[in-house]
């Protein structure tokens, strides 16, 4: 017994699997034959020794399995050196078994730290095996929501637990996970006590010693308000759109209606206005000199009145047009409709001299015909709103705001009050009496319009007796080339 227990004993300790974690023992000089004899004392040594450890073992719980094994299987080895050498390893042997206690010790602390850090979280937590889908582990909220505690549900898997269509769900879920071998996020809906709950759950695999996965872990966030409240925001968002969609659609039925009673009365009073025209004309071509000073004057009061309800017609049939007609787009260059405009304004007006500052090189991608129309009102308003002036400047540019570029149309004129900027585009609002400024109202409405059919915007910046500014954006590329020196229009 005395030549082959070492031996055994050296064997039993170094085959275990974790024998690098094992204490190294320093080998005795052997002792004697009669030294070498068990006594009841060494023996009662070692007997205690493996007890206590056993019970720590106990203790310790499934958690610290393998670790304790460890120490038993080392116990069991010092025990039968103890028995074969007798009490020369007791101080060694004791020195160490305090030190595997406290490591045990520590990694049950470790391990306590990690279950309570998972246990208080909102999140719900869980680790299953990849091979059979049993769960290793699961934290309170999951028990809390599912009603079951983890002393059950270890070792059972989804199909003890939820519904087949969704425990086949979720297990198809853990496997993709586990081939793609990567954090994947899932979408995810379980039944509880507060009904259907959604949850966006994220699952990556645990790997083994040979990087394979054996179990996938996942963290599952609980969605269902996020879900109501965009289901909610799309039902509003499509509700508006119906709303806006209908009240669009009877706009445009109400405009449609208004432009055409608009287009047929201006046709009709046209044919009476004529007749207006052609008869005070008559009676001032064959009739004057029988009229004495009242009655020239009553004839110019009618001639007058019938010019402006022409000028009115005129407007009334160009704000039906601004949308009726339907687009033309194509390249325009609005500098050189500026010029043509400023030109047909200055032939009827010969007597005034106007500097005109147009850039070249100011091209959009718009109607043509309607772009006239535009800059006949804007240069139109800046000639007429210029008129006491005795140095009139109306210039034509561009310019950047807010990443957005807007062609302008200013003057050095009359200007207006920006509190009542608000009608400025509103058919037959007027800010200047007709006495100091004649005019429909009409003009910036068909502007405005043009501006709005071509998808841009307009508005406008002015100070009483400063002058104004009309911003206004249309679809299409501008380019600017650089700007000529300014020259006066006059008549041909």
């Amino acid at each position: 017994m005395s030549s082959s227990a070492p031996s055994s004993a050296t064997t039993t300790s170094h085959s275990e699997p974790d024998s690098s974690d094992e204490p190294s023992w320093e080998e005795p000089d052997r002792p004697t034959a009669a030294a070498s004899a068990p006594n009841w004392t060494t023996l009662g040594v070692a007997t205690v020794a493996a007890a206590t450890v056993g019970v720590l073992a106990v203790a310790m719980g499934a958690a610290t399995e393998r670790a304790t094994l460890a120490g038993l299987v080392a116990v069991v080895a010092d025990s039968l050196i103890l028995l074969c050498y007798g009490g020369v390893a007791v101080r060694s042997g004791r020195a160490q078994l305090r030190e595997r206690a406290a490591a045990e010790l520590d990694a049950q602390a470790s391990h306590n730290q990690l279950q309570k850090l998972i246990d208080n979280t909102a999140a719900v937590i869980y680790m299953k095996r990849v091979d059979n889908g049993r769960y290793l582990l699961v934290n309170q909220e999951w028990e809390r929501l599912f009603k079951v505690g983890r002393e059950r549900v270890i070792n059972m898997t989804d199909q003890g637990v939820f519904p087949k269509e969704l425990a086949d769900q979720l297990r198809e879920n853990d496997l993709w996970t586990a081939e793609q071998g990567r954090t994947v996020q899932f979408e995810e809906t379980a039944q509880t006590d507060h009904g259907l709950r959604t949850y966006v759950s994220v699952k990556f695999p645990v790997l083994d010693s040979s990087a394979k996965p054996y179990a996938v872990c996942g963290i599952s966030t609980d969605i269902t308000e996020l879900k109501q409240a965009e289901a909610e925001a799309r039902r509003l968002a499509a509700e508006l759109e119906t709303r806006v969609r209908n009240r669009t659609a009877e706009l445009e039925a109400s405009n449609k209606e208004l432009d055409a009673f608009a287009y047929t009365v201006s046709h009709d009073l046209r044919a009476p206005l004529r007749s207006l025209h052609g008869f005070s004309q008559a009676l001032q071509d064959d009739y004057t000199d029988r009229l004495d000073d009242t009655g020239r004057e009553y004839l110019r009061r009618l001639q007058a009145n019938v010019a402006r309800m022409g000028h009115m017609i005129d407007d009334l049939l160009n704000l039906s047009r601004s949308t009726r007609v339907e687009l033309g787009r194509r390249d325009v260059d609005l500098g050189a409709i500026a010029d043509e405009v400023a030109e047909e304004l200055a032939a009827a007006d010969p007597q005034r001299q106007v500097t005109l500052v147009v850039r070249e090189g100011l091209h959009t991608h718009a109607d043509p015909q309607l772009l006239r129309l535009l800059l006949q009102n804007l240069i139109g308003n800046a000639w007429k709103f210029t008129g006491r002036r005795s140095d009139p400047v109306v210039e034509v540019c561009r310019c950047e705001r807010d990443d957005e570029t807007f062609f302008v149309v200013r003057d050095n004129g009359a200007g207006f009050d920006m509190q009542y900027a608000d009608k400025l585009f509103t058919a037959f609002q007027r800010l200047h009496p007709a006495a100091e400024f004649e005019g429909t109202g009409i003009g910036l409405a068909i502007v405005a319009r043009i501006v709005h059919r071509h998808g841009g915007r307009i508005f406008a910046e002015a100070a009483p007796d400063q002058g104004a500014s009309f911003f206004f954006s249309l679809e299409g590329q501008m380019t600017e080339r650089p700007v000529q020196a300014a020259q006066p229009v006059m008549a041909a």
